[in-house]
């Protein structure tokens, strides 16, 4: 019955206690929006407020799952102004804001009131993989890097900032919820690389609806309380763009540097030089460029350059930074990040995975 199922559900979150408030999640009327089905599927809403910590919404899907008869469970997370938490019936809307101006004062210092980004010797290098625009490979080189890195026998750590699009976990082949050990996340690993994703907190289908606050707690949680042991290498792979996961991770901790990918077309350099700029104006070297799908080698032998060409090297140029490889066009590679096989596991001597291996030798002398 579906109606005892919800009862159930009822008792076995009221002992899922959020530490903030130190009251339960279904006493503290987080817990919104409960439906069960007759043959076992539980949807609720978790409203998670600013200063919650993100890994309440990991325990409320277990509490559940541990429910006998339960063969589903999907959370969806919710903010409070989201849910509804924060309006009253009486409440009046409130007039629409013009559109914020950013100033140019040339005698302003922001970065004076900013925090001082905390050094975390035992992470080793850490080493954002960032680029201006979504669809240039950026987490398929990322992933195939921390490989490889492993591979050269570097300890080696990879975090998915990317909490709006947490693709490393199927790039990586690796899936479930992480434990907790002494108040410390222990991070999956694949393919010898230590792994934290938000993909292993939330539903694959749960979008990421989240304001800046909240990406900013969870980026600093996975920095701070994940169990990384000591590391030669942390690899962190970034959003698309230029907003609050990039300022969180430099204001958060003292970085190696930044690699910036890019595909060769114009569209993409020019996004890619927005992003590096953003990392130069903060301070944070910026190592190298990578253009990634610089061409596609056709049958007859001959190279196709689909994406145009020589877009990364006169990124590079214009930063005054190395081009420290090209990657071509390479179907395998595609399937390799959908099957989470990196291509320099699952065809080490194509081209591709040479390119890729290559970029390893080039980040240890940069």
């Amino acid at each position: 019955m579906t109606d005892n199922l919800s009862a159930r559900v009822e008792d076995a979150l009221s002992i899922v206690i959020n530490q903030r408030t130190g009251a339960n999640v279904v006493a503290g009327e987080q817990v919104r929006d409960v439906a069960t089905t007759a043959d076992g599927r539980v949807f609720l809403t978790l409203v998670l407020a600013e200063a919650d910590d993100p890994a309440l919404a990991r325990d409320v899907r277990a509490a559940v799952q541990g429910i006998e008869g339960v063969r589903y469970v999907r959370v969806n997370v919710a903010e409070p102004a989201a849910a509804g938490a924060a309006q009253t019936p009486t409440a009046r809307a409130e007039p629409r804001r013009p559109l914020p101006v950013m100033e140019q004062r040339k005698h302003a210092h922001p970065s004076s009131s900013a925090p001082t980004p905390q050094a975390f010797p035992t992470l080793g290098r850490i080493i954002v993989v960032s680029s201006g625009k979504g669809g240039v490979g950026k987490s398929t080189v990322t992933a195939n890097l921390a490989t490889a890195l492993a591979a050269r026998g570097r300890h080696v750590g990879l975090l998915d900032a990317d909490v709006y699009g947490p693709d490393i976990p199927r790039m990586m082949g690796v899936s479930g919820q992480p434990r907790v050990e002494n108040e410390k996340i222990v991070p999956l690993e694949a393919h010898g690389v230590r792994i934290m994703s938000l993909g292993f907190l939330v539903e694959r289908d749960q979008p990421a609806i989240w304001r800046g606050p909240i990406v900013t707690k969870l980026i600093n949680q996975f920095l701070r309380d994940v169990q990384w042991g000591r590391l030669d290498y942390l690899l962190v792979d970034m959003p698309p763009g230029t907003g609050d996961a990039q300022l969180t991770i430099v204001q958060a901790a003292q970085l190696a540097g930044a690699i910036i990918v890019t595909t060769p077309q114009e569209v993409a350099v020019g996004d890619a030089l927005r992003g590096a700029k953003m990392f130069e104006r903060v301070s944070i070297p910026v190592l190298g460029v990578i253009e990634n799908m610089s061409w596609f080698d056709a049958p007859d032998g001959s190279r196709l350059p689909i994406f145009g060409s020589g877009g990364g090297a006169r990124l590079a140029l214009e930063l005054g930074v190395r081009l420290l490889g090209e990657v071509p066009l390479y179907q395998p590679v595609r399937e390799g990040g959908d099957t989470g096989v990196p291509i320099v596991v699952r065809d080490p001597d194509s081209a591709a995975a040479r390119a890729l291996t290559a970029l390893t030798e080039m980040i240890e002398t940069t």
